[in-house]
């Protein structure tokens, strides 16, 4: 059985839209303060999780350790198992 991958949510979808209009506009990323003053996140391990979520899924990704630095990535290919024979 294939199982589809969770859809963002509404909080992710909203930090994902931030990201991608800043490099947009900018040509690089916003910082964790940045993002969170424009999502209504008040706390910035809170937004580091939701980066780190979309960074997971393979949407963004970083070059350095500060998230200033994040770019857009396609979405990955969901993985495949082993399988026996």
């Amino acid at each position: 059985m294939k199982r589809e991958p969770r859809p963002l949510s509404a909080r992710q979808e909203a930090v994902m839209a931030l990201v991608r209009s800043w490099i947009i506009e900018r040509g690089h990323g916003p910082t964790i303060r940045e993002i969170g003053a424009r999502v209504g996140l008040s706390s910035t391990s809170s937004v580091a999780y939701q980066l780190g979520q979309l960074e997971e899924r393979g949407l963004i990704s970083r070059t350095g350790r500060e998230w200033s630095s994040c770019r857009l990535e396609s979405p990955r290919p969901p993985r495949r198992g082993l399988r026996s024979r």
